[in-house]
């Protein structure tokens, strides 16, 4: 069972994390701030990872440390569930088009967290939610997975669009990368002998 949970308070946060590795992409998010939500279901979904997210955050300053910090036991939760990465495919990649946004994601499963981002913004806010969350998310979530990640906005102009994009993006070479590889089940993916 590639599953885990992960629970992570702060004076800023309270934040719970369950996740499924093998699920077909339901979600159950509720961190009190609705795009963000919007964007964790859009995540899961398309990249077939059973989540159910919790947060309380002080959102009263404003959004930052919650997204921050679901970002980051999001990420301690991925690498909990994939363990040794035993028959994963590793890589993943996608290159996703969404109305006036195109967003090229590319991915490894290394261990050796690093976030390449190429993301721009054309506007500070979709509704109340700050389009510098973005980035800070995925920082996060790369750093506290080990995923070494590259986002990129090859066209957009609507930030909802341009965000959208990015997390089904990120979401499809997730899943691309760590799904089972049939051909190699019982090996993990390095010369190493680890990752």
């Amino acid at each position: 069972m590639r599953t885990a949970r992960i629970a992570r308070q702060t004076a800023e946060t309270k934040i719970s994390v369950e996740i499924d590795l093998d699920g077909s992409g339901r979600y159950d998010n509720e961190t009190g701030v609705g795009f963000f939500d919007h964007m964790l279901d859009q995540l899961a979904r398309h990249a077939l990872i059973d989540t159910k997210i919790r947060a309380e955050g002080d959102t009263h300053i404003d959004d930052h440390h919650t997204v921050e910090d679901v970002g980051i036991a999001l990420g301690r939760a991925l690498s909990e569930a994939v363990g040794d990465k035993r028959g994963i495919r590793r890589y993943g990649s996608c290159l996703l088009a969404m109305d006036d946004a195109l967003v090229r994601s590319a991915l490894d499963i290394s261990g050796r967290p690093y976030l390449v981002w190429k993301v721009d913004f054309e506007a500070e806010k979709i509704g109340t939610f700050d389009t510098q969350l973005v980035r800070e998310f995925f920082t996060a979530l790369a750093m506290n997975s080990g995923l070494t990640l590259h986002v990129e906005c090859l066209d957009g102009f609507n930030a909802h669009h341009v965000a959208e994009a990015a997390f089904k993006s990120v979401a499809r070479a997730l899943r691309d990368a760590l799904e089972t590889d049939p051909r190699k089940a019982d090996d993990i993916p390095s010369t190493k002998g680890t990752l």
